[in-house]
């Protein structure tokens, strides 16, 4: 990693459009987006996936920085919650189309948005609330590969999932103060990530940073060379193969649910239950066997 430093206004713009455009979409980060719709469309959200367990899911509109519209957010929220249910799926990674991640908000919607209602947008609201929540559930290991810029929401999908990545040059931002705006569906998630301090940093200032604050701040696991992310993801995934997909999700949850609990005797006794549980489960009875035995287990063959 190279030397952190602390993130400018003048840092380089993350799209590759002139300064008029990106002062515009850099300054995205609308957290308005609309609940999902039943005409949800497939080709701005493409799902792939490998016989070992690995789900790729990508924002598909390279031609608008993969920035949000109503229908990107419904197929976003679609593709996650049928992985809810998925089995064998060990590791899912979000990524954008074309060398941007997300650019935020798209614009066209945006404006249109803007003579809405205060009770249309808080429905519209839970759009991206639902989304996020969806992404934060899926059982699997969920992985943010970044490249390009993640700018407000797209952000917001980043520190929504359980690790993250970014290619070095790569941007962020969470701008909505300078639209007048808070960024406040996205707010757990980021909270999560970096902190309250660090959180209100980011959102007071709402300066573009670069893959190095990134990983400084906590919202990206590591930042990589050029040219290294297919590396990334084939380590990574071969890392996982010996894992139980079952316990993976059953070791998330544990994550979800113990964190910020209280440790009183409920706490120490819903553990309990939980491993007792996993000992006696078809999971557990052949990971132990197969350990005392020598072998692999069925999952790693």
């Amino acid at each position: 990693m190279t030397d952190r430093r602390t993130p400018e206004e003048a840092d380089l713009n993350a799209l590759d459009i002139t300064d008029a455009e990106a002062a515009e979409i850099n300054s995205i980060s609308h957290p308005l987006l609309v609940d999902a719709a039943p005409d949800a469309n497939d080709d701005l959200v493409q799902i792939d996936a490998t016989t070992d367990g690995r789900v790729f899911v990508t924002i598909n509109r390279p031609a608008k920085k993969n920035a949000f519209d109503a229908a990107t957010i419904a197929a976003l929220r679609e593709a996650f919650e049928t992985l809810h249910g998925a089995d064998n799926v060990r590791i899912v990674f979000v990524r954008g189309a074309g060398g941007t991640f997300s650019a935020g908000a798209d614009l066209s919607w945006m404006r249109d948005a803007a003579d809405w209602s205060e009770s249309d947008n808080r429905e519209d609201a839970m759009g991206l609330a639902r989304m996020l929540k969806a992404l934060h559930d899926i059982p699997a290991l969920t992985v943010a590969l970044v490249e390009g810029a993640a700018m407000g929401g797209g952000a917001g999908i980043v520190a929504a999932c359980d690790m993250a990545v970014a290619i070095e040059g790569s941007r962020f931002a969470f701008s909505e103060v300078k639209l007048g705006l808070i960024p406040a569906t996205i707010a757990p998630y980021v909270i999560e990530a970096v902190g309250a301090r660090r959180a209100r940093q980011l959102f007071l200032t709402a300066n573009i940073f670069d893959a190095d604050y990134a990983a400084h701040a906590g919202l990206i696991d590591m930042v990589l060379p050029e040219g290294s992310m297919d590396e990334f993801i084939s380590m990574l995934s071969d890392s996982l193969t010996a894992n139980a997909p079952g316990a993976m999700g059953e070791a998330k949850r544990l994550v979800n649910d113990v964190a910020g609990h209280k440790l009183d005797n409920g706490l120490i006794e819903d553990t309990a239950r939980r491993i007792a549980r996993a000992r006696v489960s078809e999971e557990g009875q052949e990971g132990v066997r197969a350990f005392l035995d020598k072998r692999k287990p069925r999952w790693a063959e």
